[in-house]
């Protein structure tokens, strides 16, 4: 061995050293060293990576091509990825979005294109948490893709068809991974008590049913955070007078602690817990709303977000049905801007309750929209003359103006007019919901569309 061994390369022979002395992988955490070698170790993504399914398929041949895998923390994206590295007679190369550049990429690209035509190794890629490259980074790796230079394996918590960019997209195979029902983490948490050689089976370890389900249901699909709970169990907890360690509820409930909620401000649970919240409140549900509301918070969403979207549904489900709920919502997002948490989660619950529990009407939505579908299919529609603005000079001349109405000087400030242009003269946008308040309108309109008001 050369003295002239760089700093680092002495460090790393001297932790191999040691871990050749101690057992190679002891000071490696369990999730690292229960991570599945094999398709048939990986726990669940049965719908990708079932017998026959084209994931497993193309990887057992060989023949993979350019893939995003995304889904939550724990579920497998970088297994699947280190499985792939194992099988493949590919070369495999590695790289992490965030500590990653430009320069990285091109060096990668690189010595691909030149393994290829000197010895006709196809190179994959993989990169972790893609969506953390920026655009530019993004483009340089696009057209290698595009190429086949490298074969591309990304992974990604977040959802690609926002955070990554559509071409490189459009060039990928994507896969989502769901996350691990609680039979998977229990199987995952058995196997690792069971196993002497990479997991905990040298240690005498006696889990309570009851333990095991905990940790199964309260890991939240997450195979790390279900391994990493059992292995503060087993090590911190002392031997009983038996010589055996039992992991209580009580002990797998101080070591899992908290449900780490499953919600990214960015990611696909974002946008679900969002969706199905401002469906409660749609549906007249305040309960469900309260609930999704509280996982927001407890998540730490924005809490003006939150009262932005009351104010959209305000007006979009709610609208004339009661138009107060507009205000309500419009008073939330001030008061919630000058308070700010956790006080601000009294505002936001009233302000979902009174959404939730309002009569609803979707007119307002529906009679904007079909006036913007006239207004992109017309063109060409002018103003009624007598409609336009008369005060500029030579206007009158043009006859702008000249005939309207105007309705204070009529009985009830109403008198009969053409409003709407020629060509949409017989369109009619807005229809009043069914229910009280629109349906006091709905008279008054009525008969501003009848003969002999004028």
């Amino acid at each position: 061995m050369s003295i002239w061994m760089a700093n680092s390369d002495l460090f790393d022979f001297g932790a191999e050293q040691r871990d050749a002395a101690s057992g190679a992988t002891a000071r490696e955490p369990l999730a690292a060293r229960m991570r599945p070698r094999t398709l048939d170790e990986i726990a669940g993504q049965d719908h990708i990576l079932g017998p026959g399914r084209l994931l497993r398929r193309a990887i057992e041949a060989d023949r993979l091509g350019s893939i995003i895998l995304y889904g939550p923390p724990g579920s497998g994206k970088t297994t699947i990825a280190e499985v792939v590295a194992s099988t493949t007679q590919a070369v495999f190369v590695r790289l992490n979005a965030v500590t990653s550049g430009v320069a990285d990429i091109r060096g990668v690209v690189s010595e691909a294109r030149d393994r290829w035509k000197l010895h006709g190794e196809r190179t994959i890629l993989f990169v972790d948490e893609i969506h953390r490259f920026n655009k530019a980074q993004q483009d340089a790796l696009l057209p290698h893709v595009e190429s086949g230079t490298v074969t591309l394996i990304g992974a990604t918590t977040e959802n690609p068809f926002f955070d990554v960019n559509p071409p490189l997209v459009s060039r990928s195979r994507i896969f989502k991974l769901e996350p691990l029902n609680s039979d998977d983490l229990r199987g995952l948490v058995r196997r690792a008590l069971a196993d002497t050689q990479r997991g905990l089976g040298a240690l005498p370890v006696d889990i309570a049913p009851e333990a095991l389900n905990h940790i199964a249901n309260f890991a939240n699909g997450d195979a790390r955070t279900a391994l990493n709970a059992i292995e503060v169990a087993a090590l911190s907890t002392p031997p009983g007078p038996n010589g055996r360690i039992h992991v209580t509820l009580a002990v797998a409930e101080d070591s899992i602690q908290r449900k780490a909620l499953r919600y990214d401000a960015g990611g696909d649970m974002h946008y679900d817990v969002v969706s199905a919240f401002i469906k409660s409140m749609r549906g007249s549900d305040p309960d469900a709303a309260l609930h999704y509301l509280a996982r927001m918070i407890e998540s730490g969403e924005d809490p003006r977000f939150i009262a932005r979207r009351l104010m959209i549904h305000a007006s979009e489900d709610v609208g004339m049905a009661d138009s107060r709920a507009l205000l309500v919502a419009a008073s939330a997002l001030a008061a919630v801007e000058k308070v700010g948490l956790p006080e601000a989660r009294i505002i936001l619950a009233h302000a979902t309750i009174y959404i939730a529990a309002a009569p609803k009407s979707n007119s307002v939505i529906k009679a904007i929209d079909a006036a913007l579908e006239d207004v992109r299919q017309t063109t060409g529609v002018d103003v009624p003359a007598h409609l336009r603005d008369a005060s500029y000079r030579g206007a009158s001349q043009l006859g702008h103006g000249t005939g309207y109405k105007y309705p204070h000087d009529y009985p009830g400030s109403r008198v009969r007019q053409q409003y709407m242009p020629d060509e949409l003269a017989a369109k009619k946008y807005y229809a009043p919901g069914s229910n009280p308040i629109e349906e006091r309108v709905r008279p008054r309109l009525d008969a501003m569309k009848n003969p002999g008001n004028a």
